[in-house]
């Protein structure tokens, strides 16, 4: 006879991968979960992700502190410059989202988030499958630890090893 158990994860717990734009508390892994990684975010004041697509990865933000600019949609047209001023064929436009605001992100949706505040926000972020945002986040540290300026190269790599088609920069103050 088999024991199953599950996982509980308390308040403050959790590996830590943090750089100098965010730091990402790992949750729940791949190693826990057949369907999905679960991660704490702590975005800081001028961190912009950059809008991306993955083609495989579903995900999903809850804003639990802070504020948000968010994008989900498909734009009438990808400029390469200021996603927050996108909008779609039906009208849709980038979103300030608060606590308690859930932003779902199917495979194919161009999506975006950033803090345009003074003040930090936290949010729960899920990807499934997983371990693709882990791995990507793991290796996306060992590259910026590396010293100097970040090799441009190698992000651009890992970001197509991991199914993320960059369609603005990211930038961070």
């Amino acid at each position: 006879m088999t024991t199953t158990e599950g996982l509980l994860v308390p308040p403050g717990h959790g590996r830590v991968v943090a750089t100098a734009a965010q730091r990402v508390t790992f949750k729940v892994t791949g190693t826990h979960s057949r369907t999905a990684s679960t991660f704490e975010v702590e975005v800081p004041p001028g961190f912009d992700v950059g809008a991306h697509v993955h083609t495989r990865s579903e995900e999903l933000f809850y804003v639990l502190e802070g504020e948000l600019d968010v994008l989900a949609f498909e734009p009438r047209v990808r400029t390469p410059d200021n996603w927050q001023k996108w909008e779609s064929s039906s009208g849709t436009r980038v979103v300030r989202a608060t606590p308690g605001t859930v932003i779902v992100v199917p495979p194919g949706c161009p999506h975006a988030f950033a803090n345009p505040t003074d003040t930090p926000a936290r949010m729960f972020f899920q990807a499934s499958p997983p371990p693709d945002h882990e791995r990507y986040f793991e290796e996306l540290l060992e590259i910026l630890d590396a010293g100097g300026p970040p090799d441009q190269e190698a992000i651009e790599e890992l970001r197509k090893r991991y199914d993320i088609d960059q369609l603005t920069p990211l930038k961070h103050r």
